[in-house]
């Protein structure tokens, strides 16, 4: 049997079938032939987050009932996996499990293998929309929660009952917005959550199981007329519009260029969570050096230069952004911009 060097390999030899899904930024799959490639070394990975690539690698046999990895592992300066890592993950798997990964494991196995620097576990909310989206995926049933979501976000339950709707059950009509309804659903339901401050946990956990899902023109419309009127009120959420911008990060690009420049025209909005919504989800929106100075600006505007440190970092890494970034060191014509920029590059020289 010919030695595996990587996750790839593993999977291929293994006769299952898989998928590997980014999980740092919005939940997004990577095709087979970009990952194996970033595996080698020939790609940088294609959404690292605070330098790290944060995967989840579903695999399944006949019976469609997946098998799941979370997995964590650091990227050097040039956004590249270290094949050590992976090698030395790989030793974990196959002490634990062999080569076979399409069978069960006994509770040592599965210590074994939980028991290594390279897996890490999600928030909550990210892993419930992960399992609704790998469960639709595969054509699988739907948790306890799915219906009485549908009754809450169809009106039946009264809208001041948010209590009782569980949080896989919004995950799972996220997941499954073609299905029954559901995009009609929550599309009329999202101004009656947010015209009542009483329901805003309901409507911030619906907004954030939708920044991971594909959004159809309508209800991408729905979110970015309910974000451009939190910009122009006197007095706007700034919180609110952040889970506005979010989810608006799998809608229809038009209506997210348009919100992300009504936010940047106004430095009051430009408040860290704001901005950390932006870089986090909707990134590509700044490939243009115009937008991407005007970020840059907005985040010098706030004071926080640590902030702005670590978001020019972060976003630097981005393979898509990278060139847009790096001459923007060099060239600027604000005076807070260049302040800025010119105290991120002394500071990282001296290492603080």
């Amino acid at each position: 049997m010919n030695a595996i060097h990587n996750l790839s390999q593993l999977l291929e030899k293994s006769q299952c079938q898989y998928q590997i899904f980014d999980l740092g930024r919005r939940i997004q799959s990577i095709n087979q032939k970009t990952f194996l490639q970033v595996e080698m070394g020939q790609k940088p990975y294609p959404f690292p987050l605070q330098r790290h690539a944060h995967i989840a690698v579903a695999y399944w046999t006949e019976q469609n009932q997946p098998w799941i990895w979370f997995l964590k592992f650091p990227l050097d300066e040039r956004g590249l996996l270290n094949q050590s890592d992976v090698g030395n993950f790989l030793k974990y798997v196959t002490e634990a499990m062999g080569a076979q990964l399409g069978q069960s494991l006994t509770e040592e196995q599965q210590q074994h293998l939980a028991d290594n620097p390279y897996t890490f576990t999600p928030k909550d909310d990210k892993m419930a929309a992960f399992h609704s989206l790998i469960r639709a995926h595969l054509n699988l049933a739907t948790s306890q929660y799915y219906e009485h979501a549908q009754h809450y976000f169809s009106g039946d339950l009264g809208w001041a009952n948010w209590q009782t709707v569980g949080l896989q059950g919004i995950t799972d009509m996220c997941a499954r917005l073609s299905d029954n309804q559901n995009t009609v659903a929550i599309r009329k339901a999202l101004p009656q959550l947010a015209k009542d401050t009483q329901c805003h946990p309901a409507l911030y956990v619906l907004l954030g199981a939708l920044e991971h899902v594909t959004l159809d023109e309508k209800l991408s419309q729905r979110i970015a007329e309910l974000a451009l009127e939190q910009s122009q009120h006197a007095q706007p959420d700034l919180f609110l519009l952040s889970a506005y911008v979010r989810a608006l990060s799998g809608g229809d690009e038009t209506q997210l260029q348009a919100v992300i420049e009504a936010i940047l025209a106004k430095p009051e909005l430009s408040h860290a969570e704001v901005l950390i919504a932006i870089a986090g989800r909707c990134w590509s929106q700044l490939t243009t050096e115009a937008r991407a100075g005007k970020f840059l600006l907005r985040l010098a505007q706030t004071d926080n230069q640590n902030l702005f440190n670590q978001l020019f970092a972060d976003l630097v890494m981005l393979p898509e952004l990278r060139m847009t970034f790096l001459p923007l060191l060099h060239n600027t014509p604000s005076p807070e911009l260049a302040n800025a920029l010119i105290t991120l590059q002394q500071q990282t020289k001296s290492g603080q």
